[in-house]
C-alpha cells in the first residue's frame, strides 16, 4: 500500500485534517513582524534615554554648579578678615575682583593694598600672578563703623564676594563675623 499525505499522521500524534499534515506553529510571530517590533522597541528606548540624558544635562544650567569655593575667617589683627580659596582653578589677579560689604553697607571693590592702601584693600602673600587653591588673601577694613551715638561697633558681618571680572561671573560669596 502506498502512503499518501492524507493518510500520514502528524508528528504530534494528532491528525490535522485542515492543514493536510503541514506542520505549522500558529503561536509564532512572523519574522517581519518580529523585526518591526524589535525596531520599534529600540526606537522607543532610544527616545526615552535621549530625553533622560537631555534633562540631566540641562539640570546644571541654573548657575548652582560650584567650580570655585572660598572660605573666610576673622583675621589675626583687628579690622581684617582672611579669605582662602578652597576649590577651583587658578584665578589670575588681572581678572579677580574682590567686593566687600561691611554690615548693612553697600559692597565696594577692594583694591590691592600695595597699590591703593585705602580701606577696604587686600594683601596677597603669594608672589605668583594667580590666586590658587590653598592661598589666602587678607582683607583690611576700617572696622565695623559707628552706631547712631558715634560709638565704634565692635562686631559685624563682613560679606566678601569674589568675582571673575573678565567673564563677569560671581564665583563665591562668603559672610564672615569680624570682631
Amino acid at each position: 500500500m502506498t502512503l499518501t499525505v492524507e493518510n500520514l499522521l502528524p508528528a504530534t500524534g494528532v491528525e490535522d485534517k485542515n492543514m493536510k499534515n503541514e506542520t505549522r506553529n500558529d503561536e509564532a510571530v512572523s519574522p517581519v513582524i518580529a523585526t518591526i517590533l524589535m525596531v520599534a522597541i529600540t526606537v522607543v528606548l532610544a527616545g526615552v534615554l535621549y530625553v533622560w540624558a537631555a534633562n540631566l544635562a540641562e539640570s546644571n544650567t541654573d548657575g548652582d554648579l560650584a567650580l570655585y569655593s572660598f572660605s573666610g575667617a576673622d583675621g589675626a589683627n583687628a579690622d581684617e578678615v582672611v579669605v582662602t580659596m578652597d576649590q577651583g582653578g587658578d584665578l589670575g589677579w588681572a581678572s579677580a575682583k574682590v567686593k566687600v560689604a561691611i554690615g548693612q553697607n553697600a559692597a565696594v571693590t577692594a583694591g590691592d593694598c600695595s597699590v591703593d592702601a585705602t580701606a577696604p584693600c587686600y594683601t596677597v602673600t603669594e608672589t605668583d600672578t594667580a590666586w590658587n587653591v590653598g592661598e589666602a588673601v587678607t582683607i583690611t577694613t576700617q572696622g565695623c563703623g559707628t552706631d547712631d551715638s558715634g560709638a565704634a561697633i565692635t562686631t559685624c558681618t563682613v560679606t566678601v564676594t569674589v568675582l571673575n571680572d573678565r567673564d563677569g561671573v560671581t564665583l563665591d560669596t562668603s559672610s564672615i563675623a569680624m570682631e
